[in-house]
């Protein structure tokens, strides 16, 4: 421990195991129940995806599945092309969805994929997703869920009437540090929650590279693609289920202002919001694509009647907890340490001092979802809206978001509500 004359830092590193046992034991724990690897099917991911190859490095992560198909592209021969790179044998490199699913369906239970990853634009993930519910596999999609909430709405009607595991990579939430401060809050350590001021901060969209025909500004900048907003679609959703995830406190209303400063721009690429939350807190939710500088920027502080979070994923391994009148906490991420919660200790991989990020928490939201996975391949009965990982419900949650902060905005920032019928608690 170290202190300065301004902060007191807790960050003890407590002696431990060496490296190679301690990877042993968590690897080992992770892989209960289920006494093999889950079979994975992808939907996109082709030649030159970022997230595709995220997912998959992701799910791969513990070693509890294995890329086994995938519709990589919806043209054939790019999909062909594609599987050598994911070590997935042409046969199962299909050239559609609905070619996969059929497929995968007509094979033995011992042999077909268990579930089906969703790494496509925003406006595939319904009909993907739809149809992989419907043919009984597990999905894990990519967020926002659908492209719409009537779409929302209508995935989440056909989960329910499933018995299927769906997870929605908010991949944020399986930071340890986010874990922790969720533990923290739920367990009433920073007393009543008063106000929740997230953002997420980003400047790749400052010139209009969609002009220009760049891969990701094209279609995130394009409302038939992306949905009726831009930047609060994108990016404010994850600072908007930040908050949620951390605190469990329901929203009740918004009032939100959104602008596309890029000229002739169609979707917004900044935004505020301002919610009230039915316990009395306030909160805003901060999106930006055009700030210079700015890389990924997620930021959330929490202020309670007892004490303050702050939480930042470019710094993720440390958490600032304050309180007046004493020394500043930073808890850092450390398995080991007494102070961390069990949720928080088991989502570390590694011991203290040897930074975990993006791939780390994305594995967590992943990991999740294979125990509730695992757990209905041996048929116990799960309460799919008490999971650690994001759910349908948060997805219906993100889209409802959506909608009505750009129904606000078009509204010179009229009060709507927002506490939508299937929140969680």
């Amino acid at each position: 421990m170290y202190a300065s004359a301004e902060n007191f830092t807790i960050g003890i590193s407590c002696p431990g195991p060496p490296l190679s046992t301690f990877l042993a034991k968590i690897i080992m724990s992770l892989n209960a129940p289920l006494n093999r690897k889950l079979r994975m099917g992808i939907v996109g991911g082709g030649l030159g995806s970022f997230i595709g190859r995220v997912h998959t490095v992701a799910a791969g992560l513990d070693n509890r599945s294995e890329l086994v198909a995938g519709a990589f592209s919806s043209n054939p021969e790019r999909s062909r092309n594609s599987a050598p790179g994911y070590g997935v044998d042409e046969s199962r490199a299909y050239g559609s969805y609905e070619a996969m699913l059929d497929a995968e369906s007509r094979l033995p239970e011992d042999q077909r994929i268990d579930f089906v990853s969703v790494t496509t634009p925003n406006h595939t993930h319904f009909e993907i997703a739809k149809a992989a519910v419907e043919a009984g596999f597990n999905v894990v999609c990519d967020k926002p869920m659908t492209f719409d909430l009537d779409q929302a709405e209508q995935l989440l009607k056909t989960v329910e009437n499933s018995d299927v595991i769906f997870a929605l990579t908010h991949n944020y939430t399986g930071y340890p540090l986010v874990r922790q401060a969720r533990e923290m809050i739920l367990g009433g350590e920073l007393g009543e929650i008063n106000a929740i001021r997230s953002q997420y901060i980003q400047g790749w969209l400052r010139d209009k590279l969609e002009d220009d025909d760049q891969k990701q500004a094209s279609w995130r900048t394009d409302p038939s693609k992306s949905g009726a907003a831009g930047a609060f679609g994108d990016i404010a959703t994850h600072a908007y289920n930040l908050g949620r995830f951390m605190t469990g406190v329901l929203p009740e209303t918004v009032s939100c202002s959104l602008k596309s400063f890029v000229e002739g721009r169609k979707l917004d690429d900044y935004g505020t919001a301002v919610i009230r939350y039915e316990n009395g807190a306030l909160g805003t939710v901060t999106a930006s694509q055009i700030s210079h500088g700015r890389e990924n920027d997620v930021e959330i502080e929490i202020d309670g009647t007892k004490g303050s979070l702050k939480w930042r994923q470019e710094n993720p391994n440390e958490l600032h907890y304050r309180q007046n009148g004493k020394a500043h906490q930073i808890y850092t991420r450390d398995p080991n340490a007494p102070y961390m919660h069990e949720t928080a200790a088991a989502s570390c991989r590694l011991p203290s001092g040897h930074p975990e990020a993006f791939f780390e928490a994305f594995a967590n939201v992943y990991a999740a979802a294979f125990d509730d996975m695992a757990k209905r391949a041996e048929g116990a009965t799960i309460d799919r809206k008490k999971s650690l990982y994001p759910s349908v419900h948060d997805g219906v949650e993100g889209m409802y978001f959506i909608q009505q902060c750009v129904a606000s905005s078009q509204d010179n920032a009229a009060w709507l509500p927002l506490k939508h019928p299937v929140a969680r608690v």
